[in-house]
């Protein structure tokens, strides 16, 4: 690109960006808003409007305003508070929504529980969202009863949607309340850097952290996406992903919400339905996690996948070969990709179709935002400190942790935290670059280019290290694009003997497509020696968490022993020179060192 060219390109780039933050400026930290305020806006500019498309009708904007502020009389009839917390444990439907926004409305924190959760996992996080009370669907009462077997008494369920042993009824409760909006003025004291509701981390590692999200934040999420989309209300936002998460249920949520737009929310994403869904209910939009878009890239051909309405995708995790193979199958134009967690204070976007980029930051622009990247210690997986005790940047094309600078003055930089100090101590880096600085840890490795875009490369002990090498799973992931495979979680194992990890990837396969030596050669061309997983495990399913995040504690726990794991494991022989099957004689002679690997 010449000269003018370049000027061009940073010219729209700059433009583009101040038109995107005056927008949200108007619903920023100085505007005084609250999100029942920023809602309750959109409710009387779009009153008749459909604010959800269902299977067998549509609930309007007035109708879903109507629910939230019986749902708020409940609330204040209760004795709640400003900054007292409900629990919501509910499937995807468009009266979630309407619960939370009335809850709001009267200043009382949501904490939004994951639906699938069960046992103790679920009585961990009722217990850390603090609500007194916990609003059930009635569809989850085994999973909330096995919850409460695990010791959460002080808790009243009110059960949604039918009838459920030991709880309350919400539906009669509700019925009895006026469906009128109360005036503004009951949440006076709800300032907008106050919590509004309480999410939860994944848990891929351990059990989930409460994540404190305040108004302010809440605002940003529900509006900046829709406004980088061009959100219009005659637009359609599919809802597949999980509404209890951040990027469905706020970002998602927001690009339908804060423009008058509607949403097609469905229980569960399904790879076989998507696109007669998206077909059928004319959706324009579509909220994305990386792995969900490989699965339909993975996804044998339909003809609803042709002539669809969708005219942006908007997410993130989508790696640069799911990229490519979305954009060239389903000849969607744009796609959105961002960078941000429920907690953190950093946030990238991609708005300008760079494919596998998270977000810009050129040069001349770092000033105004708060990331930086900092060289890595994988064998510590701390930041390095130079001899003065200060963490080191990173040059262009390096890989480092992404960090954020934590300002408690600028909401858009701020860390509110998790519900526990401990946590929230854990996850803020010191003296980074001067004495009594303060930065949020991402855990995420990244690299940047020359011009400032920014690649997630891989989280902070996902990557590791073999023949001194460091191994990025994510990147090793991609090279196992290939037919007959439509999942592969790499991470790295234990061998006696070897320091670091050998890489080991765990594959969901076609059944009968696969062909283990045309892999076997396809793998070997595509990476370098050292980062060519040793072992394959082949799974009928890949365990996930709701937003489709891999979970691998476990599989690293039980590595590539055959006692241990009842799925086939194979061995890239070093000297048969193909994968073979694991037995217990080849996996005695690893450990003792007589096959040296």
């Amino acid at each position: 690109m010449g000269m003018l060219g370049a000027i061009a390109r940073e010219f729209n780039y700059v433009t583009s960006m101040l038109s995107v933050l005056r927008k949200v400026a108007k619903v920023g930290s100085g505007s005084g808003l609250r999100v029942p305020d920023h809602i309750e806006a959109t409710v009387d500019r779009f009153p008749d409007r459909p604010m959800a498309i269902l299977d067998d009708g549509e609930i309007s904007y007035r109708q879903f305003d109507a629910l939230a502020n019986r749902v708020a009389r409940w609330a204040l009839a209760r004795g709640l508070k400003p900054g007292d917390a409900v629990s919501l444990f509910m499937t995807n439907r468009w009266e979630y929504i309407a619960v939370w926004f009335g809850l709001s409305k009267v200043g009382v924190v949501t904490a939004l529980i994951n639906s699938q959760l069960t046992g103790a996992s679920l009585a961990h996080c009722l217990t850390i969202g603090e609500g007194k009370h916990a609003i059930v669907e009635s569809s989850l009462a085994d999973a909330y009863s096995a919850a409460k077997a695990c010791g959460i008494d002080d808790v009243t369920a009110w059960s949604f949607d039918g009838a459920m042993d030991g709880a309350e009824g919400l539906d009669a409760a509700l019925d009895a309340e006026d469906d009128t909006r109360l005036d503004p003025s009951v949440r006076a004291d709800v300032k907008p850097e106050a919590p509004v509701l309480k999410m939860f981390t994944s848990g891929t590692t351990g059990l989930p952290k409460a994540a404190l999200m305040t108004h302010v934040r809440a605002l940003y999420y529900l509006n900046i996406f829709a406004i980088i989309a061009k959100a219009k209300p005659d637009d359609r936002m599919m809802m597949v992903l999980p509404l209890y998460h951040a990027t469905g249920g706020l970002c998602g949520v927001g690009c339908a919400l804060s423009f008058g737009g509607a949403l097609i929310i469905r229980p569960r994403f399904s790879a076989s339905a998507f696109w007669p869904d998206v077909q059928r209910f004319r959706a324009t939009l579509f909220m994305y996690v990386g792995e969900l878009c490989r699965f339909l890239v993975n996804s044998p051909e339909v003809p609803e996948e042709h002539g669809h309405t969708l005219r942006c995708a908007i997410g993130n995790g989508m790696r640069r070969d799911v990229w490519d193979a979305f954009q060239a199958r389903f000849a969607l134009k744009d796609i959105v990709e961002f960078y941000g967690s429920t907690e953190g204070n950093v946030g990238l976007v991609n708005a300008y179709n760079q494919p596998g980029a998270v977000g810009r930051v050129p040069n001349y622009l770092k000033h105004r935002f708060n990331i930086d990247l900092v060289k890595f210690d994988l064998d510590a997986e701390m930041p390095l400190r130079d001899t003065n005790g200060r963490c080191i940047p990173c040059e262009p094309g390096e890989v480092g942790e992404a960090i954020g600078r934590i300002d408690p003055d600028d909401a858009r930089f701020r860390f509110d935290g998790y519900g526990s100090k401990e946590d929230t101590e854990k996850k803020v880096l010191r003296d980074v670059y001067e004495e009594g600085d303060a930065w949020f840890r991402t855990g995420d490795l990244m690299s940047r280019d020359e011009l400032g875009y920014y690649y997630f490369i891989d989280r902070v002990g996902d990557t590791f290290r073999w023949k001194s090498e460091n191994v990025a799973t994510g990147e090793v992931a991609e090279a196992f694009a290939f037919d007959g495979i439509e999942q592969a979680n790499v991470f790295g194992v234990e061998v006696t003997g070897h320091s670091g990890r050998a890489g080991m990837a765990a594959l969901v396969t076609e059944p009968g497509k696969l062909d283990l030596d045309a892999l076997h050669a396809h793998v070997h061309a595509a990476l370098p020696s050292y980062a060519r997983p040793l072992f394959l495990r082949l799974q009928q399913q890949t365990d996930t968490t709701g937003t489709f995040k891999f979970r691998k504690v476990d599989l690293v726990k039980e590595g590539f022993d055959p006692s241990r794991v009842a799925d086939p494991v194979l061995l890239d022989h070093p000297r048969e020179g193909r994968y073979v099957p694991m037995t217990k004689e080849l996996f005695a002679a690893i450990e003792s060192g007589e096959l040296r690997v």
